[in-house]
């Protein structure tokens, strides 16, 4: 029953992202479905408050090219 749920109630899937100044320092977090437009902003995996005013750690972002090629993969029979 909860599968029907979410077959009927489909919601978006939201991601977080970190804006980033010219030398890396992280400014803001926003957690929305699409990306944002305006500003330098890069996907991270979570908002941590400790990152606000440092520089974001590079294990913080998420490759986007493997994740694409993750769910464009076909599977043999």
């Amino acid at each position: 029953m909860a599968s029907l749920w979410t077959l009927l109630f489909h919601r978006p899937r939201h991601a977080t992202y970190a804006r980033l100044d010219s030398d890396g320092t992280c400014l803001a977090f926003k957690h929305c479905a699409t990306p944002p437009g305006n500003g330098t902003w890069v996907q991270v995996s979570e908002a941590r408050l400790a990152w606000l005013g440092r520089p974001l750690p590079a294990s913080a972002r998420v490759c986007q090219g493997a994740m694409r090629l993750w769910q464009q993969r076909t599977l043999a029979a």
